[in-house]
C-alpha cells in the first residue's frame, strides 16, 4: 500500500512539474507541447539549455541606447 501511495504522488509530482513547464513555454512564446522532452534523459538537460540561450519569441529585444 506504501508503494502504491509512493507512485501516486510521484505521478502527480512529474504532472505538476510538466504543466509549469508548459505554462512557461507558453510565456516563452514556445509551444508547450515541448515539455515532452523533460521526460527524455540527456536530452532534458541539452533543451534546457537551448531554450535558456535561444532568442524568446514573446520577449521584446532591449535598446541599445542605453
Amino acid at each position: 500500500m506504501e508503494m502504491f501511495v509512493f507512485y501516486l504522488l510521484l505521478i502527480g509530482l512529474f504532472l505538476c512539474i510538466l504543466w509549469a513547464g508548459g505554462k512557461i513555454l507558453d510565456k516563452a512564446g514556445f509551444d508547450p507541447r515541448w515539455v515532452v522532452l523533460l521526460l527524455i534523459p540527456v536530452i532534458n538537460i541539452l533543451m534546457i539549455w537551448v531554450f535558456a540561450f535561444s532568442d524568446w519569441p514573446n520577449v521584446k529585444p532591449e535598446s541599445a541606447e542605453k
